[in-house]
């Protein structure tokens, strides 16, 4: 007996990124967060407890609930990307703690990459800075559209409405220029939890949601390309392991992307162009009619085809763009700067092959989001390049698909990330 695996899971799972400049209170909200919905063990508070009377700082500094690592403990800020994952009995998330220094801007876009929407945290007291600017600017460029802003340590600023009314302002300036669909503006403190799981009587101008259920309403899902299920986009299905069968045959394992698939869909395997017709997919479950965007699934083709890992399956119509030659906008985090003729390994879905540039044309501006001409990228820079593969790639426009239209450049000596690329150029970029 087969089922009808739905994306229920996938959309019930919402992915969120915290942004913000150094000390605007980041980790504390999130500390907070899981604090007041009942998150965290005895064990685990009695933990962030004793790092805080390490440092000095009090009973319970809450940002040393995201802060895991000893060496940001002993710093007091925030270097790597720390996840948490909570749940409550409206939604799971898996909350991405972002650095806010600008050193740290790889990591940062690492949490941005795969988030449904970005949890901003702005000090009311001082507005909006370029740091947490910039962080927005790259997490847009991710494809992040939704926004729940938190104008936090209101208490600092005795709860005045002209200062949580400028963040709003400035916000709503950037969320436009940024072509952010959805903004939410919130006055908080996250010190004392006004506003954060439970509503505050501090700041009666503000009747919107808390932060919680602002959380809990934002659309989820996104991070999986669940955009393709309502649109024209096909089936795309990176192949991840071949899994050979007893008794003989072989079905390929890896996520959907971009549509669901279904038994007796038409398919074509790229780059080499077969065909063929899915006469089985499998989930960890079981065996299925339809599965989800998100879901990783086994399937099996009619044809004995010769398909290896990196190979894309990929619905009929509306196929992705096969090529050796990208044009792509990529943010540069490397030591050194990124010049013509710097090769790497490029990793593109299940794929990796090595990768030279070709060509630099342009880099952005992230105050105004125009593009200039040049001919290198420095140290957190964003631009635009032009690759060329040694094996071809399989992709789409990271505008139609965060997952085929993204990929990274692999230092060949160090093994270090030191870019990530999007395919194509994004429309809020314009020429300068």
């Amino acid at each position: 007996m087969t089922t009808t695996t739905t994306n229920d899971d996938v959309m019930d799972l919402l992915r969120f990124a915290t942004i913000g400049s150094v000390d605007d209170g980041k980790s504390t909200l999130i500390g907070r967060l899981l604090v007041d919905t009942r998150q965290l063990f005895d064990d685990q508070i009695d933990a962030v407890a004793q790092a805080s009377k390490d440092r000095g700082v009090g009973d319970l500094d809450l940002s040393f609930v995201t802060d895991g690592l000893r060496a940001e403990r002993e710093q007091g800020i925030t270097i790597d990307v720390a996840y948490r994952y909570a749940a409550t009995p409206k939604r799971k998330f898996v909350i991405a703690d972002c650095p806010g220094h600008v050193q740290y801007t790889a990591n940062m876009a690492t949490g941005a990459s795969t988030a449904d929407l970005a949890l901003v945290v702005v000090d009311a007291t001082t507005g909006l800075k370029e740091q947490t600017r910039r962080h927005l600017c790259i997490a847009s460029l991710l494809g992040v559209r939704q926004l729940i802003v938190c104008a936090n340590k209101m208490d600092e600023g005795n709860w005045r409405f002209p200062l949580y009314e400028r963040v709003v302002a400035q916000m709503s300036a950037l969320a436009k220029t940024l072509e952010i669909e959805s903004l939410t503006v919130i006055p908080i403190s996250a010190l004392n939890g006004d506003n954060v799981v439970d509503r505050s009587n501090a700041a009666p101008y503000y009747e919107g949601p808390t932060v919680l259920e602002a959380l809990e309403s934002a659309p989820a899902g996104g991070w999986a390309g669940v955009h393709g299920v309502e649109t024209d986009e096909a089936t795309r299905l990176p192949v991840q392991w071949i899994l050979r069968q007893p008794g003989g045959g072989r079905t390929y394992a890896g996520m959907v992307d971009g549509a669901p698939i279904r038994v007796g869909e038409q398919v074509t395997v790229l780059p080499a162009g077969l065909t063929s017709t899915v006469t089985e997919v499998r989930t960890p479950s079981g065996p299925t009619d339809v599965a989800a965007v998100g879901l990783s699934v086994s399937v099996a083709l009619a044809d004995d085809l010769d398909v290896s890992r990196g190979d894309m399956i990929v619905g009929s119509a509306n196929q992705p763009t096969v090529t050796n030659e990208i044009e792509a906008t990529i943010c540069w985090f490397g030591t050194g700067s990124l010049t013509p003729g710097s090769r790497f390994r490029v990793k593109h879905t299940t794929r990796t092959t090595p990768g030279i540039v070709d060509t630099i044309s342009a880099k952005l501006d992230v105050n105004d989001l125009s593009l200039s001409g040049t001919s290198e990228l420095v140290s957190n820079e964003i631009g635009v390049v032009r690759l060329k593969t040694a094996d071809p790639l399989v992709v789409d426009s990271y505008g139609v698909n965060r997952i085929t239209g993204s990929f990274v450049l692999v230092d060949e000596v160090t093994n270090i990330t030191v870019a990530a690329g999007m395919v194509g150029i994004p429309t809020l970029l314009h020429q300068g």
